[in-house]
C-alpha cells in the first residue's frame, strides 16, 4: 500500500499531538502546517478542533484558512474535519453567538439539549451503507462535546445516542466529520481513522 501524506490544519485551536500520534502509528506521513504551499501537498487534510466554534473559526480567518479550505473542498481534496473540526464544516453555530461556519456540509451546529455535556465512551450506529464507516457499526469510541452538528439525513453517516438519537459522523462527497475522538478511540478508533482516509483518497 502506498503511504499516504496527511495535512494537519495548524490553526491554533487542535488536539494535534494525540492526532500526529495516531496517524503516525498508522505509519502515515504528517505535515502539520497553516501554509497552504504545505498543505498543497499531502493526499488528504485534516482538520482538527477542541474548544468553541465561534473562537475557532476567528483563528481559522485570521491563518488564511477559510478561503483556502472552502477552495479545497470544492476542488476534491478529501478532508476529514474531527470534533470541532466536524462542526467548523457546517453552514453556521450558535455557540455563543450566532456564527458563520465553513459551509462545506449543510447543517447547523446546536447544543445537544439532553445533557449538558457528553463526555466519556459511547457506541455509534452507522445509518448509511457506506463502506467508510460500516466496520464500526456497534464499536464504541471516546466523546467530549456538548454541542452537535444538526444535518439533513441524507449527509448522516452515523448517530449515537443519551437519550435522544444525534448525528455523530456526516459525509458530503470528498468531505468526512466526525463528532468523536477517533485518536483517542483505541483499536476501534484507528481502524476506522484508516478506513476513512483510505476511502476518502480512493474516492
Amino acid at each position: 500500500m502506498m503511504r499516504r501524506t496527511i495535512g494537519i490544519v495548524d490553526y491554533g485551536a487542535g488536539n494535534l499531538s494525540s492526532v500526529w500520534r495516531a496517524l503516525h502509528r498508522l505509519d502515515y506521513r504528517c505535515r502539520v502546517s497553516s501554509d497552504p504551499e504545505v498543505l498543497n501537498g499531502p493526499d488528504l487534510l485534516l482538520l482538527p478542533g477542541v474548544g468553541a466554534f465561534p473562537a475557532a473559526m476567528a483563528k481559522l480567518h485570521k491563518h488564511g484558512m477559510v478561503d483556502y479550505l472552502q477552495d479545497a473542498a470544492r476542488g476534491g481534496r478529501p478532508i476529514l474535519g474531527i470534533c470541532l473540526g466536524m462542526q467548523l464544516l457546517a453552514d453556521a453555530s450558535s455557540e455563543f453567538q450566532a456564527t458563520p461556519g465553513l459551509g462545506l456540509i449543510p447543517g447547523e451546529v446546536k447544543p445537544l439539549g439532553q445533557a449538558r455535556w457528553h463526555i466519556g465512551w459511547n457506541n455509534i450506529e452507522v445509518v448509511k451503507n457506506d463502506p467508510i464507516v460500516r466496520a464500526s457499526d456497534g464499536c464504541s469510541f471516546y466523546f467530549n462535546h456538548a454541542y452537535i452538528f444538526d444535518a439533513p439525513p441524507e449527509y448522516r453517516l452515523c448517530i449515537s445516542r443519551l437519550r435522544d438519537a444525534f448525528t455523530i459522523g456526516v459525509r458530503r462527497g470528498n468531505l468526512v466529520g466526525l463528532q468523536f475522538h477517533p485518536e483517542k478511540s483505541q483499536g476501534a478508533g484507528r481502524q476506522l481513522l484508516r478506513s476513512v482516509i483510505e476511502g476518502l483518497c480512493r474516492d
